[in-house]
């Protein structure tokens, strides 16, 4: 029983990403709504990213004795002026690890 609730999961799945994305036009969109999606990605990008950096393991916020708030600081910085995702993610690890291990 509990396969075929796996397969039948997996086929309602992959039938709603398949038919979205291949029937899902956005030239024939109102755009209204094409202005409203664009917004989507800005606004789902902090809620995944800020609390992995403001919150520590219980769950509570510490502004203080927090290494990721110090290296989010530099990678933002660096990502401001150099411009360049790589960079900014190397930066900020470098950053990460060398205030933890330092």
């Amino acid at each position: 029983m509990i396969w075929v609730g796996m397969i039948a999961t997996g086929i309602l799945n992959f039938l709603s990403k398949f038919l979205s994305l291949n029937y899902l036009d956005a030239s024939k969109m109102n755009p209204v709504v094409r202005q409203i999606l664009a917004y989507v990605p800005s606004a789902i990008f902090p809620a995944i990213i800020f609390p992995a950096i403001f919150l520590d393991e219980t769950g509570t916020f510490d502004l203080e004795n927090n290494p990721k708030i110090y290296a989010s600081i530099v990678a933002v910085i660096i990502g401001i002026l150099s411009k360049n995702i790589i960079a900014t993610i190397i930066s900020g690890l470098a950053a990460y690890w060398l205030i933890i291990f330092v």
